[in-house]
């Protein structure tokens, strides 16, 4: 069975064009989405990824409509293929039911690697420049001037003995680990 998937990203698209080719595809049944493509939960995607069968054929009217990355189409595409569905794309001519299509597909994903890798290079080499150079990354040690404020408070809301724990971190808006991490910085040791 063909089945088609159209996305737009805001409500005031229109969804027509894609409909139309979907349906000049032979789609028989078409999923409608209307939602931006970096989100990662578009609710007919998901819908139609559990309701495809080995021997389906995913078509989508360009790439961009299915991924919200080439990283994810890829995975996307992988997973079908896994499932033994198969993916074309009418306005790039992708189509892995025949053998150039699924060479074309994998340059893409080879190029995706590629991309990944080259990433993760420049990212180790700057932190090796960085080191080099003495700086490190991560938070700033301590508390921030609010976290310093609530300490503060929650020292002595703690040391007044007039309200139970709980009552104190909803009033500092802040869970248990947090109180007691604040109580520590004050010097306070929890339980004695």
């Amino acid at each position: 069975m063909k089945i088609g998937y159209a996305r737009v990203s805001t409500q005031d698209q229109n969804l027509g064009l894609q409909l139309d080719a979907l349906k000049t595809a032979g789609c028989e049944k078409i999923f409608k989405e209307k939602e931006s493509g970096g989100k990662t939960d578009r609710p007919e995607l998901l819908k139609m990824l559990e309701q495809v069968r080995e021997g389906d054929i995913v078509v989508v009217w360009k790439l961009d409509r299915l991924g919200r990355s080439l990283k994810h189409l890829i995975e996307i595409v992988n997973e079908l293929h896994e499932r033994k569905v198969q993916f074309v794309s009418l306005k790039e001519t992708i189509d892995t039911t025949s053998a150039t299509g699924k060479l074309i597909f994998n340059i893409f994903a080879s190029f995706a690697e590629f991309e990944k890798d080259m990433i993760r290079e420049r990212t180790k080499a700057g932190l090796a420049n960085a080191r080099r150079i003495g700086k490190t990354g991560g938070r700033p040690k301590g508390l921030s001037e609010e976290s310093k404020g609530k300490a503060e408070t929650a020292k002595i809301l703690y040391e007044s003995k007039s309200l139970p724990i709980t009552s104190i971190c909803q009033q500092l808006d802040i869970s248990k680990a947090t109180l007691y991490k604040l109580l520590r910085s004050k010097g306070i040791e929890i339980g004695k």
